[in-house]
């Protein structure tokens, strides 16, 4: 099997290499959507291959995992759905409710202890975007932090201490039983 690296860039010259990068990373970049969109997570996966396919030639190994950068366009596909739209809510509602367009709604139903997730909600939207977008892919989507640095487009070892900040913020942010439960997943 050959390696994703090889693989992206070999279908520069040779296209059907492209296909097994399909194959491997489509579950894992429609999970990191749904989370995200979940109601336009199929469309948007679609546009995630075609960016990628358009911009094959554009990877470089020497920055990052073909993972890290997949993931990488499928942050920018999302960031321009997301302002696509906000704009479109801007035109048709004169005042956006500020609670429709929050993407951490999603976040509330999925988690575990259900007493945790107000205080963990306020938490994570406390966070700086980018420590927030690196916390999550490492936690959710499985990525190293040097993938989720190549993902948010920040250098490994930028991603590594702002990681262990984000982690940090929410440890101490968290009191008593909310603290012990995260402990594990975040420490």
């Amino acid at each position: 099997m050959d390696p994703d690296e090889d693989l992206l860039a070999r279908s520069a010259r040779e296209p059907t290499a492209f296909e097994p990068l399909v194959a491997r990373h489509t579950t894992a970049l429609h999970g990191y959507l749904v989370r995200r969109a979940p109601d336009a997570a199929d469309d948007l996966l679609s546009e995630v291959w075609l960016q990628a396919y358009a911009h094959r030639a554009t990877f470089d190994a020497a920055r990052g995992s073909a993972r890290g950068w997949l993931f990488g366009v499928a942050r920018n596909v999302l960031s321009r759905h997301r302002q696509s739209a906000a704009r479109a809510a801007a035109r048709t509602e004169p005042r956006p409710d500020a609670t429709t367009a929050d993407p951490w709604q999603a976040v509330d139903r999925r988690l575990d202890a259900a007493s945790v997730a107000p205080e963990l909600r306020r938490r994570l939207a406390e966070l700086p975007p980018t420590e927030r977008e690196l916390l999550l892919l490492v936690a959710w989507e499985q990525l190293t932090p040097a993938e989720a640095a190549a993902a948010v487009g920040i250098p490994a070892g930028t991603a590594r201490s702002r990681l262990h900040r984000a982690r940090a913020r929410l440890r101490d942010g968290l009191a008593g039983p909310a603290r012990t439960t995260l402990t594990g997943d975040f420490a």
